[in-house]
């Protein structure tokens, strides 16, 4: 546990220090946020902010995982997706800021991308990890061989959690803050059961998450952008699959599921029967259009996220034989 601390602990304080001069930096050269122009009012006064604040996240998790790391092939596994999935929402950032491309990669590009990360963990995971193609429900202590159809499952692990996340990033600290709450479920779930490899690398980017929340928290004064909200997500789906927590993740990473069901229920109403079930998705700017205030929002999702994260521990800790 001492060196998942120092990990942490080592993340947070160079995400701390970088961070003031990075931003300076992003304010030079004008790499600032562009704005929805049908997302709430409130945000347009956020125009200009400076972006892509994932590459300060990954710098303070690189060095001191770099310096920990034992050898363990799924803690490099965990890593590697990591830093794959953010280079994915770098390349997104960098296209949008400099190439003055309003949406990013194509949505096909990322597909692929997102494709090839998700065979390269499954490699990771089942051929030099020795893990099992198995689905393990642990809820109901049962499990289900999945064979051929196991990378299907990691990829729909890694799509929809980098996505979620992705979508959960429209607060000031909300995806950051959240983040680091279901990585520290994962610290503990990794700890208990002497995975202590995987601890570290969860420890190195849950510290990350915090000191990058330091300037993040609202009024931020960096966004993370597609580099961390990605990055963040493939930490997620990877430390998922390497646990064997893919159905369990549903609860732990349960804020991240309600943001992304509420964009597809607004999209399938509104395509269905004409009609929204929300004033705005996701299901945060529908509150902001409730008159909520930003902070309310957040700290409320951040206790969500909190007895989600301890429900699935609590049921990941039930789960293990006597």
């Amino acid at each position: 546990m001492g060196e998942a601390l120092m990990g942490g602990t080592a993340a947070l304080l160079i995400c701390v220090f970088l961070s003031p001069k990075f931003i300076e930096f992003l304010r030079n050269r004008e790499f600032g946020q562009n704005i929805r122009e049908d997302g709430p009012q409130e945000h347009h006064a956020k125009a200009g902010t400076p972006t892509m604040g994932g590459i300060i996240i990954f710098t303070a998790v690189t060095a001191p995982f770099l310096l920990l790391w034992d050898g363990d092939v799924r803690a490099l596994g965990v890593f590697g997706v990591a830093l794959a999935c953010a280079l994915l929402g770098f390349a997104d950032d960098y296209t949008k800021l400099v190439k003055k491309r309003s949406l990013g990669l194509r949505g096909r590009t990322k597909l692929v991308i997102t494709l090839l990360i998700s065979i390269g963990l499954w490699y990771v995971a089942t051929r030099l990890a020795d893990l099992p193609d198995t689905l393990n429900l642990r809820v109901i202590d049962a499990q289900i061989d999945l064979g051929y159809l196991y990378p299907v499952l990691i990829y729909l692990v890694v799509a929809g959690t980098t996505s979620a996340v992705n979508l959960t990033d429209g607060l000031d600290g909300l995806a950051a803050g959240s983040v680091a709450i279901v990585l520290l479920a994962y610290i503990g779930i990794t700890f208990t059961t002497g995975q202590d490899e995987l601890a570290r690398v969860a420890a190195c980017v849950a510290g990350a998450s915090v000191g990058f929340l330091w300037f993040n928290s609202f009024p931020a004064s960096i966004f993370m952008g597609d580099t961390g909200s990605l990055g963040l997500g493939g930490a997620v789906a990877a430390l998922a699959v390497m646990t064997k927590t893919e159905v369990l993740l549903i609860i732990i990473g349960g804020i991240f599921v309600i943001e992304a069901l509420s964009v597809l229920i607004q999209v399938f109403s509104f395509q269905t029967f004409r009609k929204r079930v929300f004033l705005m998705a996701p299901i945060h700017h529908h509150f902001e259009l409730k008159a909520w205030s930003e902070t309310k929002i957040i700290l409320r999702f951040w206790i969500v996220t909190t007895v989600c994260s301890a429900i699935g521990f609590t049921l990941y800790q039930y789960s293990l034989p006597n």
